[in-house]
């Protein structure tokens, strides 16, 4: 009778401390995140080790601390928090604020998805020059990000956008190739140089502690990849932009990778609040929607995130198709007169500046 009622007592206090412990994770998961990871807080914890487990984890964060960062200038509005499942494999996060007094509209995606590449996606990544050798026409991958564009309402606020991603794919013979990507740039309507120069140095600090070659080859080709061919001009002025990253180590890019992600606020924010009480005329209003018109054409006709997201079985358009802007306009041989405000950013757009030397 004794050891059966000191069996039952283990049995109690093993269940009382499991859900305890559940609680505490429940309330951890609250402080921390959006939602539940995708892989589960258990799971990434069991393998936390592995760096796919810190990426999710970082995505995670980087999401939370982005939405929070927004939610604080923005107190009437809140983020809707979407948790989706993509049946072939893995699933999202999307937090979306719409209609707010100082964003029109402000996402921030998490996926993290898995399976097999479609053969669109992969004939994608070899004009790349990924030599992908496939098992049975499979190829199996794990690809996750977190991705952000924010519109908003105010004209003299640019829009922002980043994205920073990993990407793993095994070979007919097992070998596995992996690579980060990502960036973070700015999209003003009307130029204004203390917020560029902000901006462009909080990115370079985030490169230098890694190499201070990053920071102009990475700008470069930001400036070269957010090209909009047919109107002979860039969609913004600029950040860093990188994709098909796998050296000198996994290690040391996963750590550049998270330096550039935790300068994502200090970059952006500090300007929001600089500009959020700017008054504005309807004329500076209209001219950002025909900004915007640009901003949607890059992203429709040339982005490689938004093309790879169509061409993947499964995936969740609404989440794809998040970065484009509430509102926008297009306007039948719209030219700024010359010497204007307007016409000063299209000359930055044509001409892009070293803002940090």
């Amino acid at each position: 009778g004794a050891l059966g009622g000191l069996g039952l007592w283990l049995w109690r206090r093993q269940a009382v401390m499991a859900a305890s412990e559940e609680d505490e994770e429940e309330k951890e998961l609250r402080q921390r995140f959006m939602a539940p990871p995708v892989s589960g807080l258990r799971e990434l914890r069991r393998r936390r080790r592995e760096l796919r487990s810190r990426m999710e984890l970082l995505i995670m964060e980087t999401q939370a601390e982005v939405c929070r960062a927004l939610a604080a200038l923005d107190p009437g509005a809140a983020f809707a928090v979407d948790t989706w499942e993509r049946k072939e494999g893995g699933g999202g996060i999307s937090c979306v604020l719409q209609d707010g007094e100082v964003f029109e509209k402000a996402g921030v995606n998490v996926s993290v998805v898995f399976g097999h590449l479609s053969e669109e996606a992969a004939r994608q990544m070899r004009s790349r020059g990924k030599s992908l050798k496939a098992k049975d026409g499979k190829l199996p991958f794990c690809a996750m990000g977190v991705s952000s564009v924010i519109h908003p309402k105010n004209p003299h606020i640019p829009t922002m956008h980043f994205n920073y991603r990993y990407f793993e794919i095994e070979e007919a013979d097992g070998t596995k190739q992996w690579w980060f990507g990502g960036g973070t740039d700015l999209t003003p309507t009307y130029l204004n140089e203390e917020d560029a120069v902000h901006f462009h140095k909080t990115l370079k600090e985030a490169c230098d502690k890694h190499d201070v070659k990053l920071y102009p080859k990475y700008k470069k080709w930001c400036d070269d990849y957010f090209f909009i061919e047919h109107r002979g001009e860039r969609r913004g002025i600029g950040g860093i932009f990188f994709d098909d990253v796998d050296s000198p180590s996994k290690e040391e890019v996963f750590q550049f990778v998270k330096s550039c992600a935790k300068a994502v606020v200090p970059c952006y924010i500090p300007i929001v609040k600089r500009h959020c009480n700017d008054s504005f005329t309807p004329e500076e209003k209209l001219w950002q929607q025909l900004r915007r018109g640009r901003y949607v054409e890059f992203n429709l006709v040339y982005d490689r995130g938004t093309k790879f997201g169509l061409l993947t079985p499964g995936s969740r358009i609404e989440s794809i198709l998040m970065s484009l802007p509430l509102t926008a306009r297009w306007e039948y041989m719209h030219t700024p007169p010359e010497s204007s405000k307007e016409a000063e950013i299209l000359e930055v757009l044509r001409n892009p500046k070293d803002w940090v030397h």
